[in-house]
C-alpha cells in the first residue's frame, strides 16, 4: 500500500519561498502520476500542480512560481514555491494515481498524504 508523508511547510513572508517534500513507502513511484493539492479554509481542495514520467501541469494560479520535480530513485516527489503570496497559505497535500497521466481533479487519486501547513503572512 502506497503511503504518502509531505514535509517542509512553515511560515514565511509575502514573496519568500519554500520547497515542500512528499516521501513515498511501500511502493515505487515511478509508475503514478503525483499531484500536489492545497485546501484553505472554508474552500474546496484545488490542484495545484503535477508531475509524471513525461510532462508536468500547473494551475493558473501558480504557473510561473511553484515548480514540481520528482525524483525517482529516492521516492520523493517536490514542490519549489516562489514569489509566495497570502493567498498561497493553505494545506498542502500530496497524492498518487497509479497512472501514466497527469491531471489536477481531487476524484482522480486515490492515494493522500496528512498534509503540511504553508500560512505565507507578514
Amino acid at each position: 500500500q502506497l503511503q504518502l508523508v509531505e514535509s517542509g511547510g512553515g511560515l514565511v513572508q509575502p514573496g519568500g519561498s519554500l520547497s515542500l517534500s512528499c516521501a513515498a513507502s511501500g511502493s515505487t513511484l515511478n509508475t503514478y502520476a503525483i499531484a500536489w493539492f492545497r485546501q484553505a479554509p472554508g474552500k474546496e481542495r484545488e490542484g495545484v500542480s503535477c508531475i509524471s514520467s513525461s510532462s508536468t501541469n500547473y494551475a493558473d494560479s501558480v504557473k510561473g512560481r511553484f515548480t514540481i520535480s520528482r525524483d525517482n530513485a529516492k521516492n520523493m516527489v517536490y514542490l519549489q514555491m516562489n514569489s509566495l503570496k497570502p493567498e498561497d497559505t493553505a494545506v498542502y497535500y500530496c497524492a498518487a494515481r497509479p497512472s501514466w497521466l497527469c491531471v489536477l481533479y481531487r476524484t482522480a487519486y486515490a492515494y493522500w498524504g496528512q498534509g503540511t501547513q504553508v500560512t505565507v503572512s507578514s
